[in-house]
């Protein structure tokens, strides 16, 4: 979840031979409006050759080594990713999806990082490092272990693996939350709220009118397969092929365990990014840095 810059607004057309076709019949454009900078996306890159992929978009940016950025919950991909932009210019190709869930008319009500982790699959291609952030990096966790051959290195960012501590009293403490959130909220502002406080996002921190926009995303992230409640395979990674960073914020007691919990369960390199909360990759120079010693460590 990042605070977004700009308001999603959809654009509708009829099947311009695309292959996808999100809804039933049409496939369309995502314009992020920031006023006068405007920039938009299409549902497929015909760069990126991929198949069963409906309902899931994505933008490219650069060209050399494949980088596939997944983001998480409350969020879509180019607004997530954008402080990793500039790395598209120093030989990287960054594919950067918005998962089904998150993608207007796909015909997905709630994310769900099983169905997410086999999209994912598809866009490694022949082989790419893999950075998933929050939500995102459990659905990057099952695409590593489905095509482990393909995936270079591995970027766990706070990544939601309940179970690798799951006796901490920190963790128990934020489960326990988010259980009561699950079955107290009534609207989905009141869910969003309770839901930000129980993850240390105060609200006084956001706009308005980003609760506003955050409020809209509520559903996916609402009727989806929820953490907390999910078991992730995290056996199926051990003895991976391919070197993983955990990245942790320092800013959460249970997502420090979780994290220390994950990296020491995998044989990870475990990162601490301050200065952004849940949101590290938006302290891009730091982040940035992190990903760049990982990707040219793995020659």
């Amino acid at each position: 979840m990042v605070v977004p810059s700009w308001r999603v607004t959809v654009q509708w057309s009829p099947v311009r031979n695309s292959g996808v076709q999100p809804g039933g019949g049409f496939d369309g454009d995502v314009v992020l409006d920031a006023g006068p900078l405007t920039r938009q996306w299409s549902w497929l890159d015909p760069a990126i050759k991929v198949g069963g992929m409906a309902g899931v978009g994505y933008e490219v940016w650069g060209s050399g080594t494949r980088v596939v950025l997944v983001h998480g919950s409350l969020a879509v991909g180019p607004t997530e990713w954008e402080g990793q932009r500039p790395l598209a210019a120093q030989g990287y190709q960054l594919v950067v999806p918005t998962r089904r869930a998150y993608v207007p008319q796909s015909g997905t009500v709630g994310e769900d990082f099983l169905e997410d982790g086999q999209d994912l699959a598809e866009l490694l291609g022949d082989g790419a490092h893999l950075v998933g952030h929050s939500y995102g990096g459990l659905a990057a966790m099952v695409a590593a272990a489905a095509r482990p051959e393909a995936v270079h290195s591995l970027v766990l960012a706070e990544a939601p693996v309940f179970s690798v501590t799951a006796e901490h009293p920190d963790v128990v403490r934020l489960r326990e939350q988010l259980e009561t959130v699950s079955a107290r909220a009534g609207s989905d502002r009141e869910f969003l709220e309770g839901f930000l406080d129980a993850v240390g996002a105060p609200l006084e921190e956001f706009p308005p009118e980003v609760l506003d926009d955050l409020t809209t995303m509520v559903p996916a992230l609402r009727l989806g397969r929820l953490a907390w409640r999910s078991d992730v395979p995290v056996e199926s990674l051990l003895g991976a092929p391919f070197p993983t960073l955990v990245i942790s914020g320092n800013h959460h007691a249970a997502f420090t365990a979780i994290c220390d919990g994950l990296a020491r369960v995998l044989g990870a390199q475990h990162r601490v990014v301050e200065g952004a909360g849940h949101d590290m990759q938006t302290m891009a120079d730091a982040f940035n840095a992190a990903l760049l010693d990982l990707w040219r460590g793995t020659g």
